[in-house]
């Protein structure tokens, strides 16, 4: 097995173990899976709930099992002949607390560390105060606030021989050269050898910095021999005592050997204005990593490499690969490591190529370049076409008028996003726009045709003008990055860029438009035809910082802020989507699921995921309403007029319509009104997603300064609505309307997602009904169990018993994969061939063949069939209803065709092939030639 047949994505963390899914394996083998694909396993911030936070990337993480379990689980894949695929963060590591021993490093000897060059810290930075020195924003107040509240002490390691400030979780390792001054304090004569041991680390050469530190471990060592006696115990604490002394004399005194360190302590609000290193996105606890230098990227690899070799892994996702400096570099360079690692593999083994997939989202026209050398993408994009395929086209026009009408603003999803980036550049991404505004600036005053010295360009080419056209290309800047490179931009590139420079110009003054073509140009990897090395490289690093802050702004104003400002149809705002593009045609997807096959065959094929904004479910669910829009509204409407005549205040009106649209997608199949246990444990989901969309909108509430008040009436008119009868007996009736047609489109997905060029993937849980919310609810622990009885209840053929708990779909998904399995080949590289469908009903059946050397499988689903499921009691479309809609097959398709998930023969000729007679069981059906598979 080269690639994998099925993958099944699993979120490890304390309370879900390797061991956990160790126990787990003969389920997902019985399934059809063949490959776990894991959350980050190596070692991550104590209590992490998903691994993203690396802080040792050299062990497995014990909270998880460590080594042992992963190999116990290894063992258990591979007689079961299944393989594990595992997600790497090349991109950032987790810096907060004290379990980063390069950071910590860093924090102790700045410059002189041996990691000071693998994060990514602008040493030199312009401010002054941060020259040299690494800005930590983790305090509550000023320092000198923090200190004189004595929220700050020193404390010693006995272990290591070091000592070091504590505040909250945080360590901070204190520079050995101020030993002496601390260690004095304490007035010891006992003390006057380890002083001097360190006063000698000082008299070394700063340049001599291994001497230094090994002369430092000489000193640590003796420190610790002095501690292991009582009294050298009690004068290493008299001295750290004296410096957690308030009184007048010498109550600055602690904070006076803070400011000497190789850090600079701030306060946690000031991270957006002045941060000195790259971080991931605004989180100020994960520090960007310089993994294209090869020490580091062989270092913060070395885990992975050995997994590998060892046969412990097959394969890996790349995390947020556009982070990185040159995510095309990186990735030929991942794949020339471990196909040279290949024939060291255990002997069963050698054969198979290690499977790259990356994390990647990419906009409608964009496609990863081949050049990478990667098997695709983490499926993204299909989860976008598939879920676009379910939407009403005519649904669009009234659904945005309804918007407008609540919202009470008349803007597009486009320029939601404009305005939420011009938010993000001016407040929680200003550390990262103004750093590379400096930069650039520094090319204009180098570049003499462009600098203030030039009397014919005086002042043109300011900070402030920079600042401006910059914010403009932003703006328009129509994908998460380019991808320039010491070779220079390429076609697609630059047509990128021209698009970013066509949006500009239309909004900046034609004053701007000669600095618009330099700023761009520089941009793009052209520096000034006169430029010298020094310019060059300042160019070089322009681009590199234009090419990391990109990404970051996209993902913040489109995901983290637009999807929570702009609620025409929640269903279309998910991770890899434009909700601008309400939906796509059969013809389309097709066109799509053809071009994937000839690109990137083993692409990954999601429709959830661990950053997904609403379950698969609540996504299929709510797309019915692109089909009922003017029914929509009139219920929004009446739910309105209802809950202001029973007093409840409300939000705003965007706020509420949002709300409505959760509760109308999310409601669990089933919850009645009087269930007060249910209700409840609904609304507390309900109030976790609120809460956080509030935040993230960034308008009436956020992160930063949160708006207790307006939170406060949100969830009070939550739970005022669910604790009122007759609004919840509305809401049933309503969700009652859409829920077969829901779940139908749940089941078209379910079988388009197996079958469609790429491999399947399965986000742990979701083979039954996947009704979750935003992380950290789609979290959440699963019940195996319940999953383990729907399985073992085989029959010869899948009936609707059991519709309630999802079991429809678990018995798709297991019996499409055995035939993934038994059929590997077809579906790995199969064509793909799009069928036309005839009849009254023609434009609401998908339908396609998969073939390959005379094997054929068919593929029907429909969509768009809201109309005919309203009084359905099943997820289930009366067959009299598909009239006289047939699919018409090509002539070298007659024959004997078996159904799978019936058990029915069907004999065809060269006449269409009825749908009512294939959908007579199952809304979906699948079909194989028995005789030539």
């Amino acid at each position: 097995m080269t690639i994998p047949r099925a993958t099944v994505r699993l979120q490890f963390n304390a309370g879900f173990t390797l061991d956990d899914a160790t126990e787990l394996v003969d389920y997902f083998s019985a399934l059809g899976i063949s490959h776990i694909y894991a959350s980050p396993l190596q070692t991550a911030q104590p209590g992490s709930m998903h691994g993203y936070d690396i802080i040792d990337p050299r062990v497995v993480n014990p909270e998880i099992g460590g080594e042992a379990a992963l190999r116990r689980l290894v063992a258990r894949l591979r007689l079961a002949d299944m393989g594990l695929i595992l997600d790497i963060v090349p991109n950032h590591m987790g810096v907060a607390g004290s379990g980063n021993e390069w950071w910590q490093s860093v924090l102790e000897w700045g410059h002189e560390s041996p990691y000071f060059d693998w994060f990514d810290i602008d040493w030199e930075s312009e401010d002054p105060l941060l020259r040299n020195k690494v800005l930590l924003p983790i305090l509550g107040e000023t320092l000198e606030q923090v200190t004189r509240a004595s929220q700050i002490t020193l404390r010693f390691d006995e272990t290591d021989g070091r000592i070091f400030a504590v505040y909250a979780s945080h360590r901070l390792p204190l520079s050995v050269l101020d030993y002496p001054v601390i260690l004095q304090a304490a007035e010891s004569s006992a003390l006057a050898p380890v002083i001097y041991a360190f006063e000698q680390v000082g008299a070394i050469a700063s340049s001599a910095k291994e001497q230094r530190i090994q002369q430092a471990s000489v000193a640590l060592a003796m420190l610790v021999n002095i501690s292991r006696s009582e009294t050298g115990m009690a004068d290493i604490c008299k001295a750290m005592r004296s410096f957690s002394l308030q009184d007048e004399q010498r109550d600055d005194c602690l904070q006076r050997l803070l400011e000497r360190q190789h850090y600079r302590l701030t306060c946690w609000r000031n991270a957006a204005q002045q941060l000195n290193w790259r971080r991931f996105f605004e989180v100020s606890e994960l520090a960007g990593l310089r993994v294209e230098k090869p020490s580091v990227f062989e270092a913060s690899h070395a885990l992975v490499f050995r997994l590998y070799t060892q046969g412990l892994i097959d394969g890996v996702r790349v995390d947020h690969v556009d982070g990185l400096v040159d995510p095309a570099g990186y990735c030929r360079t991942l794949r020339s490591r471990l196909q040279q690692l290949t024939a060291r593999r255990p002997a069963f083994l050698t054969t198979q190529a290690p499977y790259i997939v990356i994390e990647k989202i990419l906009a409608y026209d964009e496609t990863v370049p081949l050049e990478w050398t990667v098997d695709g993408t983490t499926g993204y994009e299909f989860m976008d076409q598939v879920g676009a395929l379910m939407h009403d086209p005519n649904g669009a026009p009234p659904l945005t008028a309804l918007w407008t009408e609540w919202s009470g603003v008349d803007r597009t999803f486009d320029e939601e996003v404009g305005l939420a980036r011009r938010q993000l550049l001016n407040l929680n991404l200003a550390t990262e726009f103004n750093a590379l505004a400096r930069l650039l600036h520094r090319i204009a005053q180098a570049n003499a045709s462009t600098s203030a010295g030039n009397s014919n360009k005086a002042n043109v080419y300011s900070l402030t003008s920079i600042m401006r056209v910059l914010t403009e290309i932003l703006v328009s800047f129509p994908v998460y990055r380019t991808y320039v490179d010491a070779n220079g931009c390429n076609e697609t590139d630059r047509q990128r860029r021209h698009q970013a420079m066509c949006g500009a110009r239309k909004t900046l003054m034609p004053a701007d438009h000669a600095l618009l073509e330099n700023v761009g140009g520089w941009l793009g990897g052209n520096h000034p035809s006169d430029a010298n090395q020094a310019v060059v490289e300042l160019c070089a690093r322009a681009v590199r910082r234009f090419q990391q802050i990109t990404p970051v702004l996209t993902a913040k104003s489109v995901e983290d802020t637009a999807f929570y400002r702009y609620g025409r149809l929640l269903s279309r705002n998910e991770v890899g989507s434009n909700p601008a593009r309400f939906n796509i045609s059969v013809q389309e997807f097709h066109r799509r699921c053809i071009q994937r096959l000839q690109q990137f065959p083993h692409n990954l094929l999601a429709t959830a995921t661990h950053d997904h904004k609403r379950g698969e479910d609540v996504r299929a669910r709510l797309a019915v309403l692109s089909e009922i829009p003017d029914e929509w509204a009139d219920t929004a409407r009446n739910w309105q007029r209802l809950n202001r005549s029973s007093g409840h205040i409300a939000p705003i009106g965007a706020d509420e319509l949002m709300l409505y649209q959760m509760l109308v997608g999310a409601w669990p199949i089933n919850l009645q009104p009087d269930d007060r246990v249910g209700i409840e444990q609904f609304c507390s989901r309900i109030a976790g997603w609120q809460t956080k969309a509030l935040r993230e909108a960034k308008q009436r509430s956020n992160w930063f300064d949160p708006d207790p008040d307006y939170e406060a009436t949100c969830e009070k008119f939550l739970v005022g609505i669910l604790a009122d009868q007759q609004f919840l007996q509305a809401v049933v009736i309503f969700v009652k309307r859409l829920s077969m047609a829901g779940l139908v489109n749940s089941l078209s997905q379910t079988l388009l997602r197996m079958t469609t060029p790429g491999v399947p993937d399965l986000y742990q849980g979701t083979e039954c009904w996947d009704f979750s919310l935003v992380d950290p609810d789609n979290r959440s622990l699963v019940d195996y169990a319940v999953r383990r009885q729907i399985l073992a209840s085989t029959d010869a053929t899948i009936n609707l018993n059991n519709w309630e708990i999802g079991a429809p779909k678990l018995h798709i998904i297991r019996r499409t994969l055995a035939l993934r399995r038994r059929a590997a080949t077809l579906f790995a590289y199969g064509k793909y061939v799009p069928l036309s469908v005839s009849g009254s009903r023609a434009t609401q059946v998908v339908a396609y063949l998969r073939s390959y050397q005379g094997s054929d499988v068919l593929v029907v689903a429909p969509h768009l069939v809201a109309a005919l499921l309203f009084d359905a009691k099943l997820p289930m479309i009366n067959v009299g209803d598909w009239q006289d809609t047939a699919i018409i097959l090509p002539p070298e398709c007659a024959g004997e065709w078996t159904d799978l998930f019936s058990a029915k023969t069907f004999i065809t000729d060269n006449a269409p092939v009825s749908v009512a007679a294939l959908l007579g069981v199952l809304p979906v059906a699948l079909l194989w030639r028995e005789q030539v598979l």
